[in-house]
């Protein structure tokens, strides 16, 4: 079925009803959600002002929080990341699914990860960029924070790459020269993190 501006309300909530009440494999609970958790998503995609339109925010936010639940368990952060990734990519003039593709293979998601390296948060991000910026109170384990961070320095390495993803990743994973890590990165875009 096609969705058009005038069908896709009552096509959103039959999907936001489906999407809700689904379990997920690992779930430990087979509680039907209420009403607040119904509105979790309706709240993200109306507060989502880094969309063109309502229209554009719905349909972003419903198919990759459906993508997301499988690895982040609340609803509310999962939402959060949704809405800050869109954000933070757009004004870093990133593809918003290259960033949540960037994530799943840095952290997986996880918002306190910390690499072998030092690295912290869901977009992997070196401590010493805070003494860098002069902004050493900063908390990488802040969504928005590491986002903000991530975005910029991903921004910043395509720029100094002329525009080359495939090298501004390579030098984003500090692997430059390399082909593996852009390879994975894009490997989950096409896998997972793809628009329909």
């Amino acid at each position: 079925m096609l969705l058009n501006r005038s069908t896709f309300p009552c096509a959103l909530a039959g999907l936001l009803l489906t999407l809700l009440t689904a379990v997920p494999c690992q779930a430990a609970t087979t509680e039907r959600p209420d009403d607040e958790m119904r509105q979790q998503l309706l709240e993200a995609i109306n507060s989502s002002d880094s969309f063109q339109d309502r229209f554009d925010a719905e349909v972003w936010l419903t198919d990759m929080s459906t993508r997301l639940g499988r690895r982040v368990e609340q609803r509310e952060e999962a939402l959060q990341i949704l809405r800050l990734v869109h954000y933070e990519a757009q004004r870093a003039k990133l593809p918003p699914e290259l960033v949540l593709a960037l994530i799943s293979v840095e952290s997986n998601f996880d918002r306190f990860a910390i690499s072998s390296a030092g690295a912290q948060g869901l977009m992997q991000i070196m401590p010493f960029w805070l003494d860098e910026i002069g902004r050493p109170d900063d908390n990488l384990f802040d969504i928005a924070t590491n986002l903000r961070f991530g975005c910029t320095i991903l921004n910043i390495y395509l720029k100094r790459e002329r525009g080359n993803m495939h090298k501004a990743l390579a030098r984003y994973n500090g692997s430059v020269g390399k082909h593996w890590y852009p390879q994975r990165v894009y490997k989950a875009l096409r896998t997972t993190w793809y628009t329909q």
